[in-house]
């Protein structure tokens, strides 16, 4: 069993891994393609989506696949995700339609809205479908999900790479290739769980969706807001400055999002042996404080190496037009190490099952850098946004260690156990 548990953790990784090295190309081709304006307009879009794709998270793994876990049944499990299935459909229904108001009312360029209407059919499609991942977690065979995503990822890859050999200068004809891997991955899902499990009419439990509802609310607010912390300085600064600033900016943010991304990696090997595996809290969380200390050295190494390539690292992904993205990266790069000292130090409040912790830090970010950014952008543009990025990690780094130090007594932690228990 160990070692199914270990072999469905390295595919987890690998799909990971591939997917920021992927993203990083395909980033770069589209950066190269549309210019600083067109990549500007284009990652308008892909934020406005992403904090939308947010709603669609509802019901989340987090909830569904220790149900399915404690009820091995195969009629039980099929009934659940089909709720779940039914209940993220309607998020993303409504996340659809939020994107679409949210343009309308900011006034959207056309190019906008056509990019963000094609990359938001992921909206639609990543999260019902994603609960057959879910299943597949619970009977912990992540492969065939892994070999779904990098077939999607990579016929996503290619489209671009067409487009990009063929001189496209089109955004929306990049963000089809978005759209097309959302269908794929979703087709390759559903066939598979139809051709393991019978076609089962089931009636509406109205008891269920509601237990699944509230279940995921805390989890599903949390989400909301991470989101929305991640990408509303995006959304404020577009307006306030040109186009060419935007894509200097919005190209630094996909470095480091995709240099950040190693931090999960990190954390998703280890915590799962050196936290979660811990059936002491104490050692648990000597543990978390050791992982965040390792990932915060890793992080400013990291940085450390992107500050002072950061002119080469431009050139080499976008080309000279984004020159201004190099000045912009080697300042950013370092509040990144932050977000490796996060991704640590929540893994505490994780494995004390306590989602309200994590949605207060992220409430609390969210609030900081709304009204930083609100002020700080206007005047000083995209070093206002920076300013604002690091102000808003830094206070997630903050409360996170609040919570830790909090935790510091054998009693507190068990405290904390036993709350969630009962």
């Amino acid at each position: 069993m160990r070692r199914r548990v270990a072999g469905n953790l390295l595919w987890m990784l690998t799909e990971r891994g591939l997917q920021v090295v992927t993203g990083i190309a395909i980033v770069a081709m589209l950066a190269r393609a549309l210019g600083p304006e067109g990549f500007a307009h284009f990652q308008y879009a892909q934020a406005v989506v992403t904090i939308a794709a947010s709603v669609a998270l509802i019901c989340g793994s987090e909830v569904v696949v220790p149900r399915l876990v404690a009820d091995s049944a195969s009629t039980a499990q099929h009934r659940l995700l089909a709720h779940a299935f039914v209940l993220r459909a309607f998020g993303g229904l409504l996340g659809y339609a939020l994107m679409c108001g949210y343009l309308a009312v900011a006034g959207a360029a056309a190019e906008v809205w056509a990019v963000a209407l094609l990359l938001g059919i992921a909206i639609l499609l990543r999260e019902p479908f994603g609960v057959v991942g879910a299943w597949m977690q619970a009977h912990t065979n992540n492969r065939p999900a892994t070999v779904f995503s990098l077939i999607s990822l990579t016929i996503k890859a290619g489209m671009v790479a067409l487009l990009f050999t063929a001189g496209s200068r089109a955004a929306p004809a990049f963000a089809s290739a978005f759209a097309v891997e959302a269908v794929v991955l979703a087709l390759l899902l559903a066939g598979y769980y139809l051709s393991r499990v019978p076609h089962r009419r089931i009636a509406v439990d109205s008891a269920l969706a509601g237990q699944l509802l509230r279940g995921g609310t805390l989890f599903w607010a949390s989400f909301m807001m991470m989101m929305a912390a991640r990408r509303v300085d995006q959304l404020i600064l577009q307006p306030l400055v040109p186009l060419a600033d935007f894509g200097a900016y919005a190209a630094t943010m996909q470095i480091l999002d995709n240099y950040a991304a190693a931090a999960t990696i990190i954390a998703a090997g280890a915590a799962p042996v050196y936290v979660y595996g811990q059936a002491d809290p104490v050692l648990a969380r000597r543990n978390v404080g050791r992982l965040a200390l390792l990932l915060g050295a890793v992080g400013l190494a990291g940085a450390a190496v992107i500050a002072a390539a950061a002119d080469w690292i431009i050139h080499l992904l976008y080309g000279e037009q984004f020159g201004a993205a190099v000045g912009l990266l080697r300042v950013a790069a370092f509040a990144t190490a932050l977000v490796f000292v996060d991704v640590g130090l929540t893994l505490l409040p994780v494995y004390l099952r306590k989602p309200e912790w994590v949605a207060l830090k992220w409430a609390g970010t969210l609030a900081m850098i709304l009204i930083f950014d609100l002020i700080a952008v206007p005047r000083y543009g995209i070093w206002g946004a920076v300013a604002g990025y690091a102000l808003a990690n830094g206070f997630a780094v903050l409360i996170g260690l609040a919570l830790w130090w909090r935790c510091r007594t054998a009693t507190s932690l068990r405290t904390a156990r036993a709350a969630h228990e009962h």
